[in-house]
């Protein structure tokens, strides 16, 4: 207890996450990429033999890390510290681990398989906010609520088509993560500035042997596309890029959460809140939004990230430079960790989120009145009324109603005003009958119903087998 805890570790991160960038994944991976390099180059007519590579096979999960901290300490190079420590427990095969290849093999490579591996732990969880958000949406697609802008009231929505505004976000992030993981190259085998070199020399000069050697290991760590050049490193606009992609994710979750800390002030829908959950130390009735706050305060976090990957990708020298390394070790780990709780949490929300509908009607029904004074004007003008004169009377009871709702805190009784108002010619019975609330929502129910068969359900469809997640929270 006496050092720094990583709050993503302990309290928001799911264990899928945190193993994708722990030391054993990463390391792991370096010694898969050394076997994979040794087999192609054994193929390609390299002396290596089956010994070897038996047992740097056998050998994969057999890391010291103590002795590769000495290492470490003594070479002040992290890459070489792990090439001695992997020959201590293989030594047939110490001399030919990393044959012909730079830091950046490893280093890198692993780089882009944490990213694409992270991207789909992400996706699932995506996919699954998104289930949740469109059978919310269909469920109180017909539920009319009161709309806003400048969060001052305005003309009616319903509740599923509001959130449908959240889901429309999230296509739009998908999209980019599915088009991200696409077009994602592997860096392969480059050589020390991108140059392959070294494998000149190994190859006798021979270069269809250096892209057969780049080709083959990308496909065998699953990537179709490589790049076609590098420097020593892959370009740093991927971090930048990927790190822009789960601020985006962020932003759209920040958005869902600033809706909903506002519907729960107005008490007409509420995250979940458990039976034993305190609210406030003091005020023992808080019902506190503790889960949209703490995904807003993730949100932020990650937004705050995009700046640094951008900065790191624009001030790269020449083939390399390594200033993006402590940057990348931070950034790039805890943006995927943030945004992996972020998704959490929204997935737990939704599977508890509570609606109450008379206190939405009651809204509505404080400002249904002054919303249906349009269509008054209009009947009266279609009975022979003039519009101008119409206007002002409607205008000024408006103005009595809203002062007895503001300044005396009473009921809105602009119709009972315009019900009892002679001078009126139109049909009053009518006019009660309008004052339903689905009158008033447009094609919201309808717009719902298109949005989720044609926009979404083709996403979830296509990923169905993503269905279905564990949200409980760590605290």
């Amino acid at each position: 207890m006496n050092s720094y805890k990583n709050p993503l570790e302990e309290r928001y991160s799911s264990e899928e996450m945190l193993f994708n960038f722990s030391h054993n994944n990463k390391f792991q991976n370096w010694r898969k990429l050394w076997i994979a390099l040794a087999e192609i180059e054994k193929d390609l007519g390299l002396e290596i033999t089956d010994e070897q590579i038996a047992e740097l096979k056998a050998n994969v999960d057999n890391i010291d890390y103590d002795k590769a901290a000495e290492y470490e300490k003594k070479f002040r190079h992290d890459v070489m510290a792990h090439v001695h420590a992997y020959g201590d427990v293989a030594p047939s095969a110490k001399g030919i681990i990393h044959l012909g290849a730079t830091s950046a093999f490893v280093g890198d490579n692993t780089d882009l398989i944490q990213i694409r591996d992270g991207l789909l732990i992400l996706k699932k969880k995506l996919v699954n906010v998104m289930k949740n958000l469109a059978d919310f949406s269909i469920q109180y697609k017909d539920l009319p609520t009161l709309g806003f802008t400048h969060f001052q009231p305005a003309q009616l929505t319903t509740v599923g088509k509001r959130a449908t505004l959240w889901l429309q976000s999230l296509v739009l992030d998908i999209e980019e993560l599915d088009f991200f993981l696409e077009t994602l190259r592997f860096r392969g085998v480059k050589g020390t500035t991108g140059t392959a070199a070294s494998f000149l020399e190994l190859f006798n000069g021979d270069y269809s042997k250096v892209k057969h050697l780049d080709k083959e290991l990308s496909k065998r760590f699953g990537f179709e596309k490589v790049f076609g050049v590098s420097g020593q490193t892959y370009d740093r606009k991927i971090d930048a890029k990927v790190v822009a992609l789960l601020g985006n994710i962020a932003q759209s979750a920040h958005k869902f959460t600033n809706d909903l800390r506002l519907l729960q002030n107005l008490k007409e829908i509420e995250e979940p809140f458990e039976k034993n959950q305190i609210g406030s130390s003091a005020m023992a009735y808080k019902r506190n939004p503790m889960r949209s706050e703490r995904i807003g305060a993730l949100a932020k976090y990650v937004m705050s990230l995009t700046t640094s990957s951008a900065m790191v990708a624009s001030t790269q020298w020449f083939e390399r430079t390594l200033d993006d390394s402590a940057n990348k070790r931070l950034t790039i780990p805890q943006a995927f960790l943030a945004v992996d709780a972020i998704l959490l949490i929204w997935n737990n929300i939704m599977n508890g989120i509570v609606v109450y509908p008379n206190r939405i009607n009651k809204h509505i029904m404080e400002e249904l009145p002054f919303m249906a004074t349009e269509y008054i004007i209009m009947e009266e003008v279609k009975a022979g009324g003039d519009r101008q004169e119409i206007h002002e009377v409607i205008r000024v009871h408006s103005m009595e109603a809203s002062k007895k709702v503001k300044e005396e805190g009473l009921e809105n009784d602009l119709i009972e005003r315009i019900l009892n108002d002679d001078s009126l010619k139109l049909d009053k019975s009518k006019l009660k009958e309008v004052l339903d609330p689905k009158n008033f929502i447009g094609f919201a129910p309808i717009q719902t119903e298109e949005f989720i068969a044609n926009e979404v359900q083709p996403i979830i469809d296509a990923n169905k087998e993503l269905i279905g997640l564990e949200a409980d929270l760590k605290v």
